[in-house]
């Protein structure tokens, strides 16, 4: 059986380049992605805003009202 010196050198080849395989590292994993932010309450103030807002309403209904009075 005559040996080929390319046979031997592919064989070799192979080999070696499988083995840098073998020893291959991953890496660490990736870095996780930040939490979402907190969801805002957007319901938290519009009561009370809702109250303010007819206040002052009211009140801008009744100065107009007044100063008509006033130049009758």
């Amino acid at each position: 059986m005559k040996i080929v010196p390319n046979r031997i050198i592919i064989i070799l080849a192979v080999f070696f380049l499988s083995a840098n395989t073998v020893f291959a590292d991953a890496g660490p994993p990736p870095p996780s992605t930040p939490p979402p932010p907190p969801g805002l309450p957007l319901d938290g103030g519009i009561l009370l805003l809702l109250v303010l807002s007819l206040c002052y309403g009211i009140y801008k209904i009744n100065k107009v009202k007044n100063i008509k009075k006033a130049s009758n």
